[in-house]
């Protein structure tokens, strides 16, 4: 009995230090600096085969070069960041440079990482369960300092900065309820895709990052001229502008600031090795200042999770879920079960019928314009076209959740409220409505509309024709090109009036002429 357990013991101490054995590095990192939960695992760029079923022995002198791997995961995140370093590094004097430039800044760099903390952790998951180097969990201190809110002058938007058409191709809805540039899963997951996307393409991690910031198009021709020309073709040797030649320099700062913090006179806060957030599942609409209080965390707190959701009410079919702090998230449950209050949310989502003033939308849902306009930031002289969705008020007309039809696809679009005036035209030889319409950007119905008398063909030389022309063109109006000149124009003018009296109403018989302007956001990277 006890012989046998003792080669129990024995076997069980032998299969213990066969499992521990970690994989040699490959490619750029050694095998010291392989992170626990990469070992066995190969680089991206060098798939492994799948391991066998069986196990196989190993020889003693291979078992004396193999490293063990550590079986306690570090309490400290950035030490796990530090043990997935995979990429190359980087040394220019553009990366002491910003090096340098961070060194003088260390509350700057202490208001990043703080910021950091509550997403960074989610970022590291991803990053080791699809083998890629940590050191792209750092990328957000560069793109946007990890701020969700940030927006660029070139109307990238989020913690990772996509572009709206970049956004569009990697599945991020963009709609009158949310964007999931600012989602923190989303723009996650489509960052990631785009970054191993890219990788594949060029084989080179920085030069997948030179991609992401200037344009995977722009490096490819960068390569292909280097190549004509008999020079390198790393990232270091192309031609590129100033703000990608400084990308890779930004991260390898960065990444030599987490490696040695106090060599760089930066300070990083513990953040410990943990979800910081957690995933609910939200089945009905709800007012977002609502979600908060259940969730007994600030608003402020709130919307830094739930960045995407930019309207004052979630969406349920739209956005199915929320994310909260890891010990909130079963505070919510609890006190939504016990909330006594009839509805959620007190705002709702309603499609225009038809193009329209916001006075008379307003009117239509019962709010004051004011608000009406302030809560879907509508500028003033603007109308409201035809299956525009907007924000409003619930009512008992009003009151069902709304359809994942449109908290998914719902957008508005604006049009200018053109102010017409009353002009009188005299028409030439063989004019009839169809030639005047075309002469001065009508349609033959508005024109005939607006003289209801005068018949519509065979009209004489020198008779007077009523049209509603835009104000700009009502004194002098431009024939198309290439025609002859109308006759005069006699302009039957309104009396002088102050500049903020309004304008001079318009008989709803006469339909106001609508440029086509849709306000669709935003240009892509």
């Amino acid at each position: 009995m006890n012989l046998s357990n003792g080669l129990k013991a024995l076997g069980l101490a032998a299969f213990v230090m066969l499992a521990g054995c970690a994989t040699p590095g490959s490619g750029d990192t050694p095998a010291s600096a392989v992170s626990p939960w990469e070992a066995g695992v190969a680089s991206p760029s060098k798939p492994s085969p799948a391991s066998p079923d069986i196990m196989q022995p190993l020889a003693a002198a291979q078992a004396s070069s193999q490293g063990v791997a550590m079986l306690r995961p570090p309490a400290d995140l950035w030490e796990r960041i530090r043990r997935g370093y995979a990429m190359p590094n980087l040394e220019s004097d553009l990366v002491r440079d910003r090096e340098q430039w961070y060194a003088t800044r260390p509350d700057y760099i202490l208001r990043m990482t703080e910021r950091s903390r509550k997403y960074l952790f989610h970022i590291v998951e991803e990053l080791e369960r699809r083998n890629m180097p940590t050191e792209l969990a750092l990328l957000p201190f560069i793109e946007s300092a990890f701020n969700p809110q940030a927006v660029s002058s070139a109307k990238a938007a989020g913690m990772w900065q996509f572009m709206p058409a970049t956004g569009k191709y990697f599945e991020l809805k963009q709609n009158a309820f949310r964007d999931d540039r600012r989602d923190v899963l989303e723009s996650t997951r489509a960052a990631l895709d785009y970054l191993q996307k890219l990788y594949g393409m060029f084989g080179d991690w920085q030069l997948a990052l030179a991609a992401y910031n200037w344009g995977e198009g722009s490096v490819g021709r960068a390569i292909a001229r280097n190549k004509a020309a008999g020079l390198g073709v790393s990232y270091s040797d192309l031609n590129m502008p100033m703000e990608t030649r400084f990308y890779v320099p930004k991260l390898q700062a960065v990444k030599n600031i987490v490696a040695a913090p106090e060599s760089l006179n930066a300070k990083l806060p513990l953040i410990g090795n943990h979800p910081y957030f957690e995933t609910v599942v939200i089945q009905r609409d709800i007012d977002v200042a609502l979600a908060a209080k259940l969730a007994e965390v600030s608003v402020e707190d709130f919307k830094a999770l739930n960045p995407s959701v930019h309207r004052p009410v979630i969406l349920a079919a739209g956005t199915p879920q929320i994310l909260l702090p890891w010990d909130n998230a079963e505070i919510f449950q609890r006190n939504l079960q016990a909330y006594g209050g009839v509805r959620l949310a007190s705002w709702t989502a309603w499609v225009a019928p038809s193009t329209m003033k916001p006075v008379d939308a307003a009117r239509k849902v019962g709010m004051g314009e004011d608000d009406f306009r302030n809560i879907n930031n509508i500028p003033p002289r603007m109308l409201i076209k035809a299956g525009s969705t907007l924000l409003v008020t619930r009512s008992s007309q009003l009151d069902a959740d709304v359809a994942s039809s449109v908290a998914d696809n719902g957008q508005m679009a604006l049009a200018p409220d053109v102010v017409l005036k009353r002009s009188v035209v005299q028409a030439r030889k063989g004019d009839t409505f169809a030639s005047l319409a075309r002469r001065f950007g009508l349609s033959p119905a508005q024109v005939a509309d607006w003289n209801p008398l005068v018949a519509p063909a065979g009209l004489k030389k020198g008779q007077n024709i009523v049209l509603f022309l835009p104000n700009r063109s009502s004194r002098t109006a431009k024939p198309a090109a290439g025609r002859r000149t109308a006759a005069p124009v006699a302009t039957q003018r309104q009396p002088s009036r102050p500049a903020t009296a309004k304008p001079a109403p318009r008989a709803s018989s006469k339909p106001a002429l609508k440029a086509t302007a849709k306000t669709t956001g935003k240009t892509l990277r």
